[in-house]
C-alpha cells in the first residue's frame, strides 16, 4: 500500500530557492566552451552571445529560475588568485590548472566575467575564496574590491577596470575541500584559519556577507562538530559534499550502460543524503538550536566515469534517467528538512559531472537533470508542507518519496518519485486540513521514460522531456494518482 499524508495546515518554514542553486567550476568544458566563448573569435562568431557568454545557456538557466551559482571552484578555488583575472585580457597571466586536467588557462574569465554571468541570469553569485594557497588580505581584498562602495585602492583598481558600482555580493565561501585538495588541513587547523580569514572578509555598508565555513565530506561528523564548536558563532553557512558513486571510486560505473542492480545500489548511495544531512543538522542543532546557521549542500550528484574518449581530468559524463531520479531524491529530502538546508550546489552546471546541460560547438542539449530542477522550481521560496510517507518496496528501498509546499497564491504542490524501473505505483494522496471542491483544478507533469538508460543526444535532443501529467482523480480530500516507472511528477493544486 502506498499512502501519502500532506499536513496543509502545518507549514511554518520557508524552502529557500537557493536549494535549487548550481556549481560551475574551472574544470573541463564547463566555463571554457561551456559559458565563455569570449577568447575564440570562431566561436564567438557561431555561437550567438552577450559580452562572450552564450545566449542559448543564458536563456535556458533562466527558464529554470536559477537562483545562485558558485564559482570558481571547488579544488581550483584554492589555487586560484583573483587578481590574474581583472584588467586588459590581453595581460592577464596564465596558469596551469594543476586539479583538472593540467590545462593551461589564459584567465580571460574571471571577477568581471562572472559577475557579468550572474546579472545576465538573475542570480546571485556564490564566490569561494582561497584558503589553501591565498592569503587572508587576497580574501579581504577580493570582498572589498566587489562590495565597497568608498574610496580606497581595491575601488579605484575597480573602477579603472571599468565597473564604478559595487556589486555586493552576498555569498562568500571561506576556502573549499580544506580537508583535502584544500590544503589537507585538520578541523582544528582550518577551524582557526576560518576564524582568521572570517575576520577579515567585512561588511560594506548594506553589502552584508553571508559567510560559508568548508564543511565536512561525506559521513565526517567530527570535522562539523569540530567546525561549530569551534567557529559556529563566525558563519552564517556550513558546507556538506556528498557524491553518488554507484562503484568504487577507481570504476564508478558507466553514466548510460548499466544494469538494474546499478540503478537501485544508485538509488541506495542517493538515498543517503537523507541520513546525512539528519545526522550533521543534529550536530550543529547542539551548538546552535536557533538554526541560524544554514546548511549549504554546495556540491551534490552523481560522478561516474567519463564518456569514451573524452579527457578523463574533464569529468564528462551523459546524464540519463537515473540521474534524473537521483536529482528528485535529492530536492525532497532538502525541501524536507528547509528548516536547516539553506542552500545546495549541484555539480556541476554544463559538461561536468551531472549537469543540467551539454554542449558540442554551437550546439546546446538539456539533460534529463535539467527538467527535473524545471518540475521543481514550484517550490522555490514557498512555504514547506510536512508529509508522511508509506511506500512500497523496490530493491529493497521504498520506491516512492515525496515533498510538498504552498506557494504565496495559495497554490499547493506536491512532488513525487517512483524509482521502480518495472512498476507502476498506485498510490493516495490525503491532503490533510483540506477539502477540495469538485472545481479544483489538479494540473501535473512529469519525466519519465520506459528505459533507464534514457537520454538526451546532440541528434535525438528531446527523448527525455517533461509531458503533462493526467493519471490523477480527486475524491473529497484525497487524490488518488498512478505514477509510472521510473519517474518524476508535480502536481498544481489551484
Amino acid at each position: 500500500m502506498n499512502r501519502i499524508i500532506v499536513k496543509t495546515q502545518d507549514g511554518d518554514v520557508k524552502i529557500s530557492r537557493h536549494i535549487y542553486g548550481h556549481f560551475s567550476e574551472h574544470l573541463g568544458r564547463c566555463i571554457y566552451n561551456g559559458f565563455w566563448v569570449g577568447n575564440d573569435p570562431e566561436a564567438a562568431a557561431a555561437i550567438p552571445n552577450t559580452r562572450g557568454i552564450r545566449n542559448d545557456i543564458v536563456a535556458a538557466l533562466r527558464r529554470i529560475k536559477i537562483p545562485n551559482l558558485r564559482w570558481p571552484g571547488g579544488c581550483f578555488a584554492d589555487e586560484y588568485h583573483w587578481k590574474d583575472g581583472i584588467g586588459p585580457r590581453q595581460a592577464r597571466p596564465t596558469m596551469i590548472n594543476t586539479n583538472w586536467g593540467g590545462v593551461t588557462e589564459d584567465n580571460s574569465f574571471g571577477t568581471h566575467e562572472f559577475l557579468d554571468l550572474c546579472g545576465q541570469l538573475g542570480c546571485e553569485p556564490y564566490i569561494c575564496g582561497n584558503v589553501g594557497s591565498g592569503t587572508v588580505q587576497e580574501l579581504s581584498q577580493w570582498v572589498e574590491y566587489c562590495n565597497f562602495d568608498g574610496i580606497s585602492p581595491m575601488t579605484e583598481l575597480r573602477r579603472k577596470n571599468g565597473r564604478a558600482e559595487p556589486w555586493k555580493v552576498r555569498f562568500w565561501g571561506i576556502g573549499n575541500e580544506n580537508w583535502g585538495c584544500g590544503g589537507n588541513m585538520t578541523a582544528e587547523f582550518y577551524a582557526d584559519n576560518y576564524r582568521r580569514y572570517a575576520t577579515y572578509a567585512r561588511n560594506y555598508g548594506d553589502a552584508r556577507i553571508y559567510k560559508i565555513a568548508c564543511g565536512a565530506s561525506d559521513f565526517n561528523y567530527d570535522w562539523t562538530r569540530v567546525l561549530m564548536e569551534k567557529a559556529g558563532g563566525q558563519m552564517d553557512g556550513l558546507s556538506i559534499h556528498y557524491y553518488t558513486i554507484p562503484g568504487e571510486w577507481a570504476k564508478k560505473g558507466s553514466a548510460t550502460e548499466f544494469a538494474e542492480a546499478e540503478w537501485y545500489i544508485t538509488m541506495q548511495k542517493a538515498a543517503g543524503m537523507d541520513e546525512l544531512v539528519c545526522k550533521h543538522s543534529a550536530i550543529m542543532d547542539e551548538f546552535d538550536r536557533k538554526r541560524r546557521v544554514g546548511l549549504v549542500v554546495d556540491e551534490w550528484g552523481t560522478w561516474l566515469d567519463v564518456e569514451p574518449g573524452t579527457n578523463p581530468g574533464f569529468l564528462y559524463q551523459q546524464n540519463t534517467m537515473r540521474d534524473a531520479l537521483v536529482a528528485g531524491l535529492h530536492f525532497n529530502v532538502f525541501n524536507n528538512h528547509a528548516e536547516r538546508v539553506y542552500m545546495a550546489n549541484i555539480a556541476q552546471t554544463i559538461n561536468v559531472l551531472q549537469s543540467v546541460m551539454l554542449t558540442e560547438g554551437s550546439k546546446m542539449i538539456l539533460t534529463p537533470t535539467y527538467h527535473v530542477f524545471d518540475l521543481y522550481k514550484a517550490h522555490h521560496d514557498a512555504v514547506k508542507l510536512p508529509v508522511y510517507v508509506e511506500s512500497e518496496t523496490t530493491g529493497g528501498l521504498p520506491a516512492l518519496s515525496a515533498s510538498a509546499s504552498e506557494d504565496s497564491e495559495g497554490r499547493i504542490h506536491v512532488s513525487l518519485t517512483n524509482i521502480d524501473v518495472k512498476q507502476e505505483q498506485d498510490l493516495k494522496i490525503e491532503l490533510r486540513g483540506l477539502t477540495l471542491s469538485p472545481s479544483i483544478n489538479v494540473a501535473g507533469q512529469i519525466l519519465s521514460s520506459e528505459n533507464m538508460t534514457a537520454h538526451n543526444t546532440f541528434d535525438k535532443p528531446d527523448m527525455v522531456k517533461v509531458k503533462d501529467f493526467n493519471a490523477v482523480s480527486v475524491s473529497g480530500a484525497r487524490l488518488a494518482v498512478t505514477l509510472p516507472p521510473m519517474s518524476v511528477v508535480t502536481l498544481e493544486l489551484a
